[in-house]
């Protein structure tokens, strides 16, 4: 067996997350992932931001929509206060360590834990038998995405806890296997009002780009009056805002619209509530909509400029996967060490 070629005292902190570029930002994506990766740029510790085309042909995609949409997700990452010198911004496919030290996961992972992955019985559905085989192993690739830069956190979701808790594992048993203290064991960041955006037609379900109907969601693309006339059209209840969270216990809906509102403030769903308590939707939903579009309005105006400039953000993206690549390639060097691959082409 190996050594031991790093000890835990020698991971510094560093930030690893990625957004999928399937098509279209919204609002779930900015306030649960966008604005909180903005925030984690300040705070001294380093931070690496991914838009994992790879992981969007687990589904076939389009070519010509796949490098739209990995422009348009840069485009909504620096439109949303991402500084590409301060944070390093790229997409997946150009750092080939990802789909390299990926492939090593695969062997590593064990059919059991792929098999309770809960996301891909939901996108396989009942026709699994006809899903891709990078659908059911992409886990190992997001794991890949994060140990490939000895991440050390990871800003998620809690629908992506289970991905992260599979990365663990993954940490845990190359590190047992091989005899060595090589890969952090990273620690989830959950944190804000909204990091779960839940759907504007139906409270019980988060808020995605592949519903069909686009009233569901608002996209960093929508202009000023189509954000607020989705606000207004939100599904709610016929009751008023009560004067403790308590109360949202049983109303979905309702729970959604402050948390979007507490998320976009920059409060808590508890001062939202005691700030409107009493208050009818019907009076809540324009203040909604108006700090809505002040906020957002910025980001989509500055988007739209990006994107006239397809040639600034593949650049962007090109000098962002330089000093990825940088991190990344050593570290699968020495992980082709550990496992005993002979590397004589230097």
């Amino acid at each position: 067996m190996a050594e031991p070629v790093q000890t835990p005292a020698a991971f510094p902190p560093r930030i690893f997350s990625g957004i999928q570029p399937s098509g279209g930002i919204t609002l779930g994506n900015y306030l649960g992932a966008l604005k909180r990766f903005v925030e984690k740029q300040n705070e001294g510790i380093e931070t690496i931001y991914c838009l994992v085309d790879m992981h969007a042909i687990t589904v076939w995609q389009d070519p010509q929509k796949l490098r739209h949409a990995t422009r348009e997700g840069a485009a909504a990452f620096i439109a949303a206060g991402l500084d590409p010198a301060r944070s390093i911004l790229f997409n997946q496919s150009q750092v080939s360590a990802h789909v390299e030290l990926g492939w090593i996961f695969n062997c590593v992972a064990r059919l059991g834990w792929m098999n309770r992955m809960t996301q891909f019985k939901d996108k396989a559905g009942k026709n699994a038998e006809a899903a891709s085989l990078g659908l059911y192993a992409y886990p190992a690739l997001m794991a890949a995405d994060i140990m490939a830069y000895h991440a050390t956190h990871v800003p998620v979701g809690e629908d992506q806890k289970q991905h992260l808790e599979l990365t663990r594992d993954i940490a845990i048993k190359f590190n047992h296997d091989y005899g060595v203290n090589f890969f952090p064991i990273v620690e989830p960041v959950i944190e804000g009002a909204a990091t779960r955006v839940m759907s504007l037609r139906d409270g019980s379900k988060k808020m995605s780009k592949s519903d069909p109907s686009d009233q569901s969601r608002i996209n960093l693309t929508d202009d000023a009056d189509t954000i607020a006339a989705k606000i207004r059209k939100a599904k709610t209840d016929a009751d008023p805002l009560p004067e403790t969270l308590d109360g949202l216990k049983d109303r979905p809906e309702a729970r959604n619209l402050v948390n979007i509102y507490a998320a976009l403030a920059g409060t808590t769903p508890a001062q939202v509530v005691a700030e409107h308590a009493g208050a009818q939707f019907g009076s809540f939903k324009p203040k909604l909509a108006d700090l809505a579009v002040a906020h957002l309005s910025p980001i989509t105006t500055q988007m739209t400029r990006l994107m006239q400039d397809p040639a600034e953000i593949d650049r962007i993206l090109g000098e962002g996967a330089d000093r990825a690549e940088a991190i990344a390639r050593p570290i699968l060097d020495q992980v082709y060490d550990i496992t005993g691959m002979i590397r004589s082409r230097r």
